[in-house]
């Protein structure tokens, strides 16, 4: 009789042994617990062994999977003992078969019996029925497919029985590939695929095979540990990390019934490093993390790829083959729930905040599921944010012109050597998941589906996203402009700001910001990274952006921007609300604004729905003026409310994106009813116009010379149909644009560039009353609310009249306006 109570003819113990010493520990552990049950050995190919076939007759008959899993005693903690275990588990577990004699009998017991879940052929049948298609016969098929996979089957019992030994950390695929090509789904892709490329099914399938080993990762314990010790230093060092513990557990319980998609902020090379340690750290699955290819050098590649890196090719245009690779993968990780992780940005941001969400493999795991009617997928936002990055310089520099560094050995050298510098702290914080399959349900059919869904996630990680200590200190720094301030006068400036955030529910570092030691921390930081200026010659130090790292400083800043963009935008509105007449209907007045704003800004910010949006201003109305409902909503309501307000912010919020467009604008405006030739040249033109204008004080803000904003703002002139002419411009569409009532394309590109100038006069009118309110709060001039610059009128005394730099009707004059 076995263990179990069967009758030993009854089983077959089916064992992986590598050498004769685990060949002989495996057939003791099978005499202990299946005596007199036959003992079958398969090795480490596709083939299934001789005999095998023969043993799976019965229905009854029971397969027990065992190999061993060699692991060495745990040692201590810390970095040198660290790698020392991971030298010996590289040695235990990569060593040649000769050597296994000489472990065992030195260190017994490091040698594991790891005993899969066993199952019967009858079992084993119905499984091969659902994943392989059709039942295997008993003449043939159990001496072939079948048996091949009993092995795969036994070699994923040992896995998960291996697993309850190393903890979830190591759940790893085996024999992806083969498993998903020897499916009956395969073949049907296959023969789809040749009637609609024109190539025979064998063809196709042999090219998608290929394609799936180019991708797929091949996870191994050893392999994990070993891209971990040596990746390490490229985060361990730099930053101490926090994470939100609670938000992890919450998805722990939800990864017991489905499969999680990552979709982190990414803003470093090291997020990935990063949140593969907090999960590690936490005992969770490592992730499939699905990156892109220029990253596959070695050793990177080679280490990372069974580390569990998928790396995909960045362009693939019209390859249908790989396409369908990757819809197949990704399917196949889903229905085998393992948990999968990409950068849903495209890229690292180089600005500091959130890019345009890409579609691409969000657009091939919906797909994956349409086909898959079962399975669902859990979407996970990820809010990764930094104190400080070592490598914003060099983005900083690209925003200005300069080219990318390629990726490559020597440009890792540099890297490990930059991050061995401690910085700050990294955050980790968990958005609210959600149900892919019910998010594409609740959305509408069509092209803008997958948008939705996207913007779901990127709605996700900015709420959850923390306001830094670097990013309020910047963002008070810049709004100072070049005056250098004391330490207690930016803690002054900085406190209303912690104020307003921490009342909405924004997490904020408290010991960073509402100390004098803290502060102070977090400017000698700064300094050192050469981001802030320290004078120390006069009777106290004071404290401003350094010469020419403003965009640095931006990256920082704009980190919390999100937070503040509803405030920023219910200012502007009350400050056209004061200028209305008596009478006029300010809700009416102040809604067409804020939604004329929206659509200025909706490629640089995420907005909620207008429901939820109309609701969110409210609330900023409420802190702006508790009152306001029961107000007459009369113009001198709407200037009381920005004069009283203990702090203004449309300006450091919105002013660099403002300026940013208003160069474009000017840029199509001078090219008449033309298109640009080649807008990779006409953003140089854009980036070279810009230096200018800011030279000439007609733009305010430094970072706003960028060519991630001058790209972005040429979107926005495309989705305005700006860019190529039509509509009365004498070509071929200009039937269609009277029809629709557009004006040539001049008229509207002059529009556009007076819009834009006139809105950045009504920011540089509420930045004056911002100035007047910091200078009762420097120390400056003893200025009261009362005697600051009334809005609706001059600051000099004379009739609201347009600013110096407001655009005239001449397109050749000049159109910037006056800092």
């Amino acid at each position: 009789m076995t263990a179990d109570g069967r009758d030993a003819a009854e089983a077959v113990v089916l064992t992986h042994a590598r050498s004769a010493t685990e060949r002989s520990l495996l057939e003791k552990w099978a005499s202990e617990h299946h005596p007199g049950a036959p003992v079958v050995a398969y090795g480490d190919g596709p083939a299934a062994p001789s005999g095998l076939e023969s043993r799976l007759g019965s229905d009854a008959t029971l397969v027990v999977p065992v190999r061993i899993a060699w692991i060495p005693p745990e040692g201590e903690p810390g970095a040198v003992n660290r790698v020392t275990e991971l030298v010996s588990t590289l040695a235990m577990r990569r060593a040649p078969w000769r050597l296994h004699g000489q472990m065992a009998r030195r260190v017994p017991e490091s040698a594991r019996i790891v005993a899969g879940e066993p199952a019967t052929v009858g079992d084993l049948v119905s499984r091969f029925a659902a994943q392989e298609g059709g039942r295997p016969s008993e003449d043939d098929g159990r001496s072939g497919a079948f048996a091949r996979f009993v092995v795969r089957q036994a070699t994923l019992a040992c896995d998960r029985a291996e697993r309850r030994l190393l903890g979830d950390r190591y759940k790893v695929p085996r024999r992806m590939v083969e498993q998903i090509t020897a499916s009956a789904r395969f073949r049907a892709l296959a023969e789809r695929l040749g009637v609609e490329v024109g190539k025979p099914s064998s063809e196709v399938a042999r090219d998608l095979e290929s394609c799936l080993h180019e991708m797929a990762a091949v996870q191994s314990p050893p392999a994990i540990d070993t891209f971990r010790t040596l990746m390490g230093p490229l985060h361990t060092k730099a930053w101490d990390v926090k994470v939100d513990e609670a938000g992890l557990e919450r998805l722990r319980e939800l990864n017991k019934e489905h499969a999680l998609v990552f979709l982190p902020s990414h803003r470093s090379y090291s997020d990935p490093l990063l949140f593969a340690e907090v999960l590690h750290d936490r005992d969770f699955p490592r992730n499939h993390v699905l990156g892109g290819n220029n990253l596959s050098f070695w050793p990177m590649g080679a280490l990372g790829r069974r580390a569990g890196i998928v790396f995909i090719r960045r362009t693939f245009g019209g390859d249908t083959i790989y396409k369908a690779a990757i819809q197949e993968y990704l399917g196949h990780l889903m229905a085998k729930r393992f948990n999968l992780e990409w950068y849903i940005e495209g890229g690292r941001s180089r600005t500091g905040k959130l890019r345009r969400p890409r579609y691409g493999l969000l657009r091939y795991l919906a797909a994956a599921l349409e086909d898959r009617p079962e399975l669902d997928a859990v979407l996970v936002p990820v809010s990764i944010v930094y104190d400080q990055l070592h490598e914003v310089g060099a983005m900083a520099a690209e925003q200005r012109g300069g080219s990318k560094k390629a990726e490559g050995l020597g440009w890792l050298a540099g890297y490990f050597r930059d991050q061995r510098r401690h910085i700050g702290t990294a955050q980790v914080r968990f958005g609210e998941p959600f149900s892919l399959r019910e998010s594409l349900a609740e959305s509408e059919q069509g092209s803008a589906q997958l948008e939705k869904v996207a913007f779901r996630v990127c709605a996700g990680i900015n709420r959850v996203s923390p306001a830094t200590a670097t990013s309020l200190v910047t963002f008070a720094l810049l709004t100072a402009r070049d005056r250098a301030l004391t330490l207690q006068q930016l803690r002054d400036v900085v406190a209303p700001l912690a104020d307003y955030l921490e009342a909405r529910g924004v997490p904020v570092p408290v010991a960073e910001l509402r100390t004098r030691h803290g502060m102070r921390m977090t400017l000698d930081r700064l300094a050192e990274a050469e981001v802030v200026t320290i004078y120390e010659g006069g009777t106290e130090p004071v404290f401003s952006i350094s010469r020419g790292r403003h965009h640095v400083a931006a990256f920082y800043r704009n980190g919390a921007l999100h937070h503040l963009l509803n405030r920023a935008l219910t200012e502007v509105a009350l400050l056209r609300a004061g200028d209305a007449s008596d009478g006029e209907d300010l809700l009416e007045l102040g809604w067409r604004e804020l939604t004329r704003l929206r659509d200025l800004l909706k490629f640089e910010f995420f907005f909620s729905d207008k429901r939820e949006f109309a609701a969110e201003i409210r609330g900023e109305l409420s802190v702006l003026d508790p009152q306001w409902r029961q107000s007459r909503a009369r113009p001198a309501d709407a200037r009381a409310a920005l004069r009283q307000a203990p702090l203004l912010v449309a300006p450091g919020v919105l002013r660099s994106f403002l300026d940013a467009q208003l160069v474009v604008a000017e840029q199509l405006l001078a090219l008449e009813t033309d298109p640009p030739a080649d807008r990779d040249e006409f953003l140089e033109i854009c980036l070279g116009v810009g230096r200018q204008m800011l030279l000439q004080h007609r733009l305010d803000r430094a970072d706003s010379v960028s060519r991630e904003l001058y790209a972005t703002a040429l979107r926005l002139a495309d989705n305005r149909d700006l860019v190529e002419p039509s509509g009365g411009d004498g070509d071929e569409s200009s039937e269609r644009g009277t029809r629709m009532g557009w004006a040539p394309v001049q008229e509207r590109r002059r529009a556009w560039r007076d819009e834009l100038a006139g809105l950045i006069d009504d920011l540089t009118r509420i930045g004056r009353l911002e100035r007047a309110r910091l200078e009762v709060v420097l120390g400056g001039r003893a200025e009261s609310s009362d005697s600051a610059p009334s809005i609706g009128a001059d600051p000099t005394g004379g009739a609201d009249v347009a600013a110096p730099g407001r655009a005239g009707p001449d397109p050749a004059g000049d159109t910037g306006v006056a800092s």
